[in-house]
């Protein structure tokens, strides 16, 4: 298995939670996973709203989930759900499109409101895609996000623990069930 894939259902460009994702990324790639960022805002829209499940990039993407040992899921809440977007892409990928990989789902919003989208709306999806851990996710307010002029995100300490408490274990089942092996591991 290739690694690490990391699904972004944010619909804009510069995004606090693309940022969140790209930093995850680095994370994990200090880990020595290989990791492979999807936006899902930059497949086809006409792809993705007509099911087409053989185009080229719907194709690309889909296998870059299938080989991938571990998925994050990153999305904005928007009124109390996952984005549109990424509820398509997701649609589009196999029955068992997740089955044996572990899954974090990671969500940002405006509210404390949305905070159990995650439990509620996401989470039950992904299981029903076979993934075969979906562990504790984490709801960040937008308000404790600071995206810089350079595009990354800028946290506080505290968050930055939180995020650490959520990415460990993320690590420990890939590892765990020996689906990817860091380069340094393989190597060895």
């Amino acid at each position: 298995m290739s690694g690490i894939a990391i699904i972004t259902g944010s619909v804009s460009a510069r995004s606090k939670t693309a940022a969140l994702a790209a930093r995850i990324a680095a994370r994990l790639g200090r880990e020595g996973f290989r990791v492979t960022i999807l936006q899902v805002r930059d497949l086809p829209a006409e792809d993705l709203l007509f099911g087409r499940v053989d185009s080229p990039a719907v194709a690309d993407a889909a296998r870059i989930v299938a080989e991938a040992a571990g998925v994050v899921i990153a999305t904005p809440i928007y009124k109390a759900s996952y984005t549109g977007v990424l509820k398509a892409f997701l649609d589009l990928l196999p029955q068992f499109g997740l089955a044996g990989k572990a899954v974090l789902p990671l969500a940002t919003g405006g509210t404390l409101a949305h905070v159990l989208a995650i439990d509620y709306g996401l989470r039950p999806v992904l299981q029903s895609l076979g993934a075969r851990h979906v562990l504790a996710g984490l709801f960040l307010l937008d308000k404790a996000l600071r995206l810089g002029e350079d595009g990354l995100l800028d946290i506080d300490d505290e968050l930055g623990s939180k995020l650490e408490e959520i990415v460990r274990p993320f690590i420990d089942s890939v590892l765990r069930e020996g689906l990817a092996l860091p380069a340094r591991e393989v190597a060895a």
